[in-house]
Order: C-alpha cells, then sequence, then structure tokens
C-alpha cells in the first residue's frame, strides 16, 4: 500500500469586529481572526497538510495573499483545491488528526460540530477524524490562534472509488475559471471544469 503523510501548520492573531470562523463553521465570539481571506486558521492548516503530502506546494503557491481575487474569501475554497491535488495525484484521506492551540474560545464545546462539518467537506466518516485543543500556556500567544493538521493518504486503485472523489469535489465547487486557470497554471495543462465558492469576511492575511 502506498501511504504518504502531509504535515500544516497556521496561525493567526485576533482581531475585533471580524467574524470567527475555525473548521468551516461560525463560532459566536467577540473576535474573529486576521487574514486576507476568512482567517479560518484550521482549513488554513489542513490545507497545506493535504498539498505537503502531494508535494503539490503549499497554500501561498495557488493562492498569493497579495492576490486580490482572494480578498475575504471562504477558506474552503482552498480546501477544495487541495482535494483537487491529491485526487490529481491518485491518493484518498485515510484519516485526520489535527490540534488547535488557543486560549479562548473553548474548543471542546464544538469539536463535534468541526468533526462533522470537516467530514462533509472532506466525505469522510467522524470516526476518522480529530479534534484536539490546548492552550498556549506560557507561551505568550493569548490573541493568536494556531492549528496544526496531520493527514494519512493512501494511493487509489479503483476507478470506482475515484469517480466517488470526484463526485464529492464536484459539488463543492464554485467559481469555475478562477481556479481551473491556477490548476493549468502550475501543471501546465489546458484547463479543466472546476468551481469553489467564495463567502465574504474583512480580513487582512491568508497565512
Amino acid at each position: 500500500m502506498n501511504l504518504r503523510i502531509g504535515h500544516g501548520w497556521d496561525s493567526h492573531a485576533f482581531q475585533a469586529g471580524v467574524p470567527l470562523r475555525i473548521g468551516g463553521i461560525a463560532i459566536d465570539h467577540p473576535e474573529g481572526l486576521a487574514g486576507h481571506s476568512d482567517g479560518d486558521v484550521l482549513l488554513h492548516a489542513l490545507t497545506d497538510a493535504l498539498l505537503g503530502a502531494v508535494a503539490a506546494g503549499d497554500i501561498g503557491t495557488f493562492f498569493p495573499p497579495g492576490d486580490a481575487r482572494w480578498k475575504n474569501a471562504d477558506s474552503t475554497i482552498f480546501l477544495n483545491l487541495a482535494l483537487e491535488e491529491i485526487q490529481h495525484a491518485g491518493y484518498r484521506i485515510v484519516n485526520l488528526d489535527a490540534t488547535l492551540v488557543l486560549a479562548k474560545p473553548k474548543i471542546t464545546p464544538i469539536a463535534g460540530e468541526i468533526r462533522e462539518r470537516l467530514a462533509d467537506l472532506l466525505n469522510m466518516d467522524t470516526k476518522a477524524i480529530s479534534i484536539k485543543a490546548k492552550t498556549p500556556e506560557g507561551l505568550g500567544l493569548d490573541h493568536v490562534a494556531q492549528a496544526h493538521a496531520t493527514v494519512l493518504l493512501e494511493k487509489v486503485e479503483d476507478p470506482e472509488e475515484m469517480k466517488s472523489m470526484s463526485a464529492v469535489i464536484e459539488n463543492q465547487r464554485h467559481l469555475e475559471d478562477v481556479v481551473r486557470n491556477l490548476l493549468a497554471e502550475v501543471h501546465g495543462t489546458l484547463p479543466q471544469r472546476q468551481t469553489v465558492k467564495v463567502k465574504v469576511f474583512d480580513t487582512e492575511d491568508i497565512t
């Protein structure tokens, strides 16, 4: 069995007046995470873990923070493209282990909801998704959220399973022209149909 491991890490500072999103869900909190996109620190770390596992670069390779197209973007855009990359390489996700490091809000009460959302985005069983939370005790980082994500991938041998993966990604895709052109630039091939979805949040730094 051909296995690959990927690890991703990201951090964002908290900022007043910004909606907080972690793991693809909205969280009721006085401050959100600053970022050029929606600042979803967990989805950013997961995206990098997936891209790294198939040696496809990192989130900044596809979505430079200076590119106005990604201003206020929903981070599921980045995750969807990472899913495209692992499919392109012929792999699927076996399991995900993630750790959030932040002083607040408390993650344990909503960890189940985050797992459910990730299971939906990744087409996985929640039993294969672990979400843990730690406080940055002694680090002086109480106003920062960090995320570590580790994924295990395995080579897909069954063509029917690849078709299933394609169907899931197809259901999640929007912004077709932008992302298909990105992949065409990276792989030097003719653009193929791809779409991803954008939601609007006002933040400042993507990674």
